[in-house]
């Protein structure tokens, strides 16, 4: 008996280091949205999850602890890029469609600025460090901007259009990717200028990008072919190449459970497991719907925006770790 106690003990105490694997616990439905949806941000005090509905040119404001969509904001042109700045209450809104950037009170949604930057304004970022707010646009630019006065203070040139980036929150550098030549773009905010890239190799259309800034590795996830990719930020060295699902568009790093979540077109996301900072392996691959190519990823919490097909409602998955 005590020896069969203490396998149960050995297996209680192997399961419970085990990393987390995600779980659908709500579906909140996206009523009247269309098209197709690009990314999201979210009010994490709030508890509200900002959705921007790229083919119904609107943002949808999700309250997830009501379980559902409180504001439907309009007036946009194929919003791409949003992000919340709770800092300055503030959310910012990246138009592919027209080029403008918009700001709006975080609270009442009043707007507070515009910004016009350019064709195809993307991705957007805040670098909290430097109070800065930053927006890829246009055949290869980010635009530096200032949140409180909403101007743009300085322009990095790149070589194409750049698709997402990352910031150091310790360091100087931002890695973009730009799938147009074919790179990783390395540029130093202090200098503000590109400083070097990294070869792709074989692979290509390089769009969702994640940061592991303690181990100095960068995730590149690819489409051409499907691949997710591990890169030494210090080196530019290629570390790891995996398999991925089709049509990845979000890679987010959880450095908790040392994971990576992938969120694919193909109806999964898959989950990476970082064994040390040159080891990852394919975990598990969780099914989701077609064409929920983007998500977002916080805490314990993984929100997966599904498309309005023949067959299925616009809604948000909502995964639990």
């Amino acid at each position: 008996m005590k020896k069969i106690l203490f396998c149960f003990a050995l297996f209680e105490a192997f399961v419970s280091v085990l990393p987390a694997e995600p779980r659908l616990v709500q579906t909140i439905p996206l009523n009247g949205v269309e098209g197709r949806i690009d990314h999201m941000s979210m009010d994490v005090a709030g508890q509200r999850l900002f959705v921007a509905a790229l083919g119904n040119n609107t943002v949808e404001v999700v309250d997830l602890k009501q379980g559902k969509v409180t504001h439907s904001l309009s007036g946009f042109s194929e919003p791409q890029g949003v992000c919340f700045v709770p800092e300055f209450n503030l959310l910012v809104v990246a138009n592919g469609g027209d080029g403008r950037c918009l700001f709006f009170d975080g609270k009442t949604f009043e707007p507070t600025g515009t910004i016009q930057l350019g064709d195809d304004a993307d991705n957007v970022r805040y670098d909290a460090s430097r109070k800065q707010i930053l927006v890829g646009y246009g055949s290869g630019a980010i635009a530096v901007i200032d949140p409180q006065t909403k101007k743009v203070t300085s322009t990095i040139t790149l070589s194409a259009h750049p698709e997402s980036f990352q910031i150091e929150s310790s360091g100087a550098k931002t890695f973009v990717n730009v799938p147009g030549s074919h790179t990783i773009s390395v540029f130093d905010r202090i200098q503000n200028k590109e400083t070097g890239d990294f070869s792709l190799g074989l692979a290509a259309a390089n769009f969702p990008m994640a940061l592991d800034e303690t181990d100095h590795r960068l995730f590149i996830g690819c489409r051409i072919p499907s691949r997710l990719l591990v890169f030494d930020t210090e080196t530019g060295n290629k570390i790891a190449t995996l398999t991925l699902h089709g049509d990845c568009d979000d890679l987010f790093y959880d450095a908790g459970r040392r994971q990576i979540y992938a969120s694919c077109g193909e109806a999964f996301v898959d989950v990476f497991l970082q064994t040390d900072s040159d080891h990852y392996s394919l975990k598990q691959s969780v099914g989701t719907a077609s064409g929920a190519r983007t998500a977002f990823f916080t805490g314990d919490f993984i929100y997966v925006a599904v498309p309005r097909r023949e067959d299925q409602k616009a809604l948000i998955q909502v995964y639990q770790l």
